[in-house]
């Protein structure tokens, strides 16, 4: 097995052997997690840290649950009323967890490139759970087992990324991810939803839903990012459901067999209608949530596993 990575920042740095390695241990940890003993040892002996200064759901839960799955100990900061409230640095609380010697750091916030600095300033594995509209590696992966599992490969399928493309870090995570594994990948919202670099990207763009749905295998929607928006970029929700809210027929010029996504919290009549999301036949929503806590068993496996080996001085 072929992962070398000291910690987990981003899909940029990654191979497809090392993309290929994590997901075959996650597959592992699916079968582990649906037995009636969901236990390892992986991780005992180590201690791990979640820090979001963001909220989060489903990412900080499924972090929690695969660590305590794994046997490490797991402590939860509340960010929200750390002394970062209180004038203190990033660079400080960094210092200040270094200072307790944890093994493995999960960090999500608002700042683009925050997780890459604090990996800089600690001795510990560091996981990046999301950083400003940067990178969310562990969505990506998750993604991408997902449809692994479900199309029996994760190259050479067209896959649709729709919605707010300019503010997500996880649209950026997956066209990374999905372009290192030979990937179609079409991009699909209004242009004020696209980010200015998107010539850049090696994807190609559509502003119309159906056009860019027509044959696709894949067919993953985005959250609108309210909180990112300074500015009008969308008329309405009303309209935006209209031209771009995932429907019947709209996914209709998809494949018969395409899955659909979405990483969540979704915003049902706004961003998909919610038949659709429930759809056990086309809607992969709820699996994407079970491969979450699987992959994120697998990345902290992992990388506990290259920390305890350049410890003893072994290559792995």
């Amino acid at each position: 097995m072929t992962f070398t990575q000291a910690h987990l920042l981003g899909i940029e740095h990654l191979h497809p052997s090392e993309i290929t390695a994590l997901l075959d241990l996650a597959d592992q940890y699916v079968d582990l997690n649906r037995q009636s003993h969901k236990h390892s040892d992986a991780l005992a002996g180590l201690t791990q840290v979640n820090m979001f200064f963001e909220n989060s759901t489903r990412t900080q839960a499924s972090f929690e649950i695969a660590g305590k799955r794994l046997g490490a100990d797991v402590m939860n900061m509340a960010m929200e009323a750390s002394s970062i409230k209180k004038g203190e640095t990033l660079i400080d609380t960094a210092m200040t967890i270094n200072a307790m010697h944890p093994d493995l750091l999960v960090v999500r916030h608002p700042h683009s490139g925050a997780v890459d600095l604090l990996a800089q300033k600690v001795n510990c594995a560091v996981l990046n759970a999301g950083d400003g509209r940067h990178e969310h590696p562990t969505q990506a992966l998750l993604d991408a087992l997902t449809i692994r599992r479900a199309k029996g490969r994760i190259h050479r399928l067209s896959i649709a990324i729709c919605g707010d493309i300019a503010h997500s870090r996880v649209a950026r995570s997956n066209i990374m991810l999905l372009g290192k594994m030979e990937n179609r990948i079409r991009l699909i919202g209004p242009p004020t939803l696209m980010p200015s670099q998107i010539n850049e990207f090696g994807c190609e763009v559509f502003e119309d839903m159906r056009e860019g749905l027509k044959d696709v295998d894949v067919v993953m929607m985005l959250r609108l990012q309210k909180e990112r928006m300074d500015g009008g970029f969308i008329p309405s929700e009303r309209e935006y459901y209209h031209r771009y809210g995932l429907d019947g027929d709209k996914l209709n010029h998809a494949k018969l067999d395409a899955i659909v996504m979405h990483p969540g919290p979704m915003n049902r009549g706004v961003e998909i209608d919610g038949d659709i999301a429930d759809d056990i036949n086309r809607s992969v929503i709820q699996e994407q949530v079970e491969m979450g806590v699987a992959v994120r068993m697998a990345a902290m496996d992992l990388l506990a596993r290259n920390r305890r080996a350049k410890q003893s001085g072994v290559m792995v």
